[in-house]
């Protein structure tokens, strides 16, 4: 489930403000404490991945397949990608993450961030990659040093989480709108739609089709 950095939420003992902020303010502490009181969820553990890291991964796996309906072209992310299906590099995945280029912004670059990483673990995880250690063990010792976790994970509990996020259902906190406020623009989330969701993932049930927003992957110009 994405949530839009601009998210307008509370951040305990510091008022209202984008949910950034809470990272910004006090840490992966402070982030969880504030993702937990906006969706009454539990987190049990955290993980940090930056995308620069994840340069070296792409390629120690040879590349991650995309399959694109348009053209991508963002000078300032330094994208320049034909339409069709195609494999990237590092430097083409990293740019793929970190364009902006979109009509909708942010909202956009969180689906191409869940498309590459399911594009990343399914090819981790796969027989062909499996089978070759050479192709396995660079790639399992970039994607470490390009996670962050907190006290308690392993490397065997990252290994179990790439297989369980193989194939995963994606969706986004349901959006409800951009304000201005204190804090500048920021998003604002349909509040009985996301009120819906969280109690649905809370009590381990199917979520409505209208919730399950998946990814798609638009083309810049």
């Amino acid at each position: 489930v994405s949530i839009p950095r601009d998210s307008y939420v509370a951040i305990p003992g510091n008022g209202s403000n984008k949910i950034n902020a809470a990272y910004a303010i006090g840490g992966p502490k402070l982030l969880i404490q504030t993702v937990q009181d906006a969706t009454r969820l539990p987190i049990n553990h955290f993980m940090s991945i930056g995308f620069g890291g994840l340069v070296n991964v792409v390629n120690d796996v040879g590349g991650v397949r995309m399959c694109l309906k348009a053209p991508m072209k963002d000078p300032k992310a330094g994208l320049n990608l034909k339409a069709g299906c195609q494999t990237l590099n590092g430097n083409q995945a990293l740019g793929f993450v970190r364009t902006r280029s979109f009509s909708v912004g942010d909202l956009q670059r969180e689906q191409d961030q869940r498309i590459l990483l399911k594009g990343i673990l399914s090819k981790m995880t796969s027989a062909g990659t499996l089978l070759n250690p050479f192709a396995v063990i660079p790639a399992a010792s970039g994607a470490a040093s390009a996670i962050s976790v907190d006290q308690g994970t392993s490397l065997r509990q990252l290994v179990s989480v790439a297989f369980a996020l193989r194939n995963p259902v994606t969706t986004m906190v349901p959006f409800g709108g951009f304000a201005n406020t204190n804090a500048g623009s920021v998003v604002e989330w349909n509040s009985a739609a996301a009120k819906q969701l969280f109690s649905d993932l809370g009590h381990d049930r199917a979520l409505p089709k209208s919730l399950v927003t998946g990814s798609s992957v638009q083309g810049t110009s």
